[in-house]
């Protein structure tokens, strides 16, 4: 079973992603900060990241250079989820290492076909 993390400080965000991850067959752990998603990823790489855009305690663009120098850290699908199409914000996301961008809200159909274009599925 591939494995998913939640990184959002919204517990109705992490709530809900983690519930369609479920639904898709994905076992899925949720946490509101980026060290809480490091410590996580330092004990049990995912396969996909759903990363908040905006992330109280550790910068996004910070959590996503850190994860990338991890042991490992190459190889989650990492999938910023941003509120506003901002396009220097996600330019410099993509440049620190996501994937792909999905905005927010988002439900099973959509995150399904990012998954698909990222490689997850299919």
């Amino acid at each position: 079973m591939k494995r998913g993390l939640v990184v959002d400080d919204s517990a109705v965000i992490r709530l809900v992603s983690g519930r369609i991850l479920a639904q898709m067959r994905f076992e899925s752990a949720e946490v509101e900060d980026g060290a809480k998603a490091l410590a996580s990823c330092e004990r049990l790489m995912p396969d996909v990241i759903l990363l908040s855009g905006n992330m109280p305690r550790n910068d996004t663009l910070e959590f996503l250079r850190t994860i990338r120098r991890m042991p490992g850290g190459r190889a989650p699908k990492i999938i910023l989820c941003a509120m506003e199409n901002d396009p220097m914000v996600i330019g410099r996301a993509l440049r620190a290492g996501a994937d792909d961008v999905l905005f927010k809200p988002f439900d099973r159909r959509t995150l399904q076909e990012k998954f698909e274009d990222v490689g997850l599925l299919g």
